[in-house]
């Protein structure tokens, strides 16, 4: 019996898809036991925290490095092979999404608020604080290494987690007809047990991380619009205000959740991509173009210059500072990855089928990250000009509160109130796209891999997600969750690298002989055609 026969087999055998059951319990369980630690008992879940941190960056840091170079190089070698040619789908099987729609959709939801958020304020920070120590703060060089060590923690590295995820999922759900649960994706390594206790441990671990990501996305976007709103019009920051605005945000993103792919996500995904554009080709017009056009190019020469050292620097030959430094960010970004991966990988498989695997990995590798390079120069590159060469002080203001720093930065150029309201309005839409996402994904997961889950679904996890956000907010665990970011992050390592496993054997069935296991003879003799282009060429 071939593989397809058995994936087919489970599925009839297994739970029917949009039915609701063990998993979305369980999973709800699972989050509001989270959060009743987090409000009755946050001394315990701090001290935990911090000691399971210390354990997993002292002992397992290496294997956060090793793992993710390796599913860049895993991503390109699929793509460049004779496997590249394998559609998401059935052969005749075409996009359902224009490719700008497509690229707007993922990169909205694959960066969306830490995007805005970061814009200026990593690049700053690594400008007053080197990373690993290894030059003058606020020096020409120090300058040099923020923005080539920003590249690193936004490009290749973060898009190849989202991408391995994404493509094991529509293959297997487009190309083998398995159902739209992260679990189903291992069906060639454990077999019936995905439909067992196996598959819903996989399933619930997802959804409950997923909703962690989802809240830290809130509290991220809460803060700088209130941030935004405070320093344009003396709104004061606080906890209160940052809630009504997650209940407005919440009500916004629910009306779009409700309306569907093809009009909420991707309208709002096409307007994101407008503000983007609009805030970026505003800042060339009135800002240092030249300087940040050199810093782009300069950059990505240093990023690809430094790639290996950089994917593997540990931290065993640097000092305290320096793995302080690492832990901070490079190793805080590999795990943060980790946490949004199942959540961006579902949305993207989601929105991918009809895309060749070698056109799919392309447009998830290497045109977010390029567009990630051009926010970072353009942004990043103007506060840098300004601090270095100019005698600006955003670096303190980043040290105060990084909330702040983008404001800040926009002060320092014309009009500069219009463009604050325009990034408000820009963080506002990442934050409705990247909580629509989330609640279709979680609505998703949780009716036995609808591939259009109710209304209903959607809402009921939106509000519970909102409602996550809120507590933790109050309870001041934002910080408890992105320490609990890189705690996950150790059996999610574990579970990519089985899923490249699993996508591997998948693939490679592809090209095998029918006597063997192979699939050519199913797509062949159904539709009269051989199961890729390789062998239609061979055909011909």
């Amino acid at each position: 019996m071939t593989t397809d026969d058995q994936i087919a087999r489970a599925e009839r055998e297994g739970p029917r898809r949009g039915k609701v059951g063990v998993v979305f319990f369980a999973s709800l369980a699972v989050a509001l036991a989270f959060i009743g630690w987090g409000v009755f008992f946050t001394d315990s879940m701090q001290r935990f925290n911090a000691a399971a941190l210390e354990t997993i960056i002292r002992s397992f840091g290496w294997v956060y490095l090793i793992a993710t170079t390796f599913f860049i190089f895993f991503l390109l070698f699929l793509a460049m092979s004779r496997f590249g040619r394998i559609r998401l789908g059935r052969d005749e099987d075409r996009p359902e999404f224009s490719t700008l729609s497509w690229w707007a959709m993922l990169f909205s939801a694959g960066m969306g608020i830490g995007l805005v958020f970061f814009g200026v304020g990593e690049p700053i920070s690594h400008l007053t604080n080197p990373p690993l120590g290894r030059a003058e703060p606020n020096s020409i060089e120090a300058g040099r290494l923020a923005m080539q060590y920003t590249f690193f923690h936004w490009g290749l590295h973060a898009w190849a987690l989202y991408g391995l995820v994404a493509l094991t999922l529509a293959y297997f759900q487009f190309r083998r007809g398995a159902r739209g649960m992260i679990s189903a994706a291992f069906y060639p390594l454990f077999g019936e047990r995905v439909n067992g206790w196996v598959g819903h441990v996989i399933d619930i671990l997802a959804i409950f991380v997923t909703a962690l990501g989802v809240a830290t996305s809130f509290g991220l976007g809460a803060t700088q619009i209130n941030a935004g709103l405070n320093y344009e019009f003396g709104i004061t920051e606080s906890i209160p205000v940052q809630v009504v605005i997650i209940v407005v945000v919440m009500c916004l993103f629910l009306a779009s959740a409700v309306s569907g792919l093809d009009r909420g996500i991707k309208i709002l995904s096409n307007l994101n991509m407008a503000l983007f554009t609009l805030i970026m080709v505003f800042i060339l017009i009135v800002g240092p173009a030249v300087f940040i056009f050199d810093t782009f190019t300069a950059s990505i020469g240093n990023y690809l210059q430094n790639f290996l050292s950089m994917s593997f620097t540990s931290g065993a030959f640097t000092d305290g500072a320096g793995q302080e430094w690492l832990q901070q960010w490079t190793l805080f970004y590999w795990a943060w990855w980790m946490m949004w991966v199942m959540w961006v990988g579902t949305f993207i498989a989601r929105i991918s089928k009809g895309r060749t695997i070698r056109e799919f990995v392309a447009g998830v590798l290497i045109v977010p990250s390029v567009l990630c390079f051009l926010w970072f120069s353009v942004l990043g590159g103007a506060a840098i000009n300004l601090d270095i060469f100019h005698g600006g002080n955003i670096g303190a203001a980043v040290a105060e509160n990084i909330s702040t720093a983008l404001f800040i930065t926009f002060e320092q150029f014309p009009m500069s109130t219009v463009v604050s309201l325009v990034a408000i309005l820009l963080i506002g839409s990442f934050f409705i796209t990247s909580a629509d996402s989330a609640a279709f994904v979680l609505a998703m997961l949780s009716s036995n891999g609808d591939m259009n889950p109710s209304a209903k679904m959607k809402v009921i996890w939106g509000v519970f997600v909102a409602f996550f956000a809120f507590v933790l907010l109050l309870a001041g665990g934002l910080e408890a969750v992105q320490q609990v970011a890189i705690i996950t992050g150790v059996p999610f390592t574990i579970l990519l690298l089985l899923m490249a496993v699993s996508l591997y054997r998948g693939v490679a069935e592809e090209f095998m002989p029918a006597h063997e296991g192979g699939r050519q003879h199913r797509t062949g003799e159904a539709h009269g055609q051989p199961a890729t282009e390789d062998a239609r060429d061979q055909a011909h």
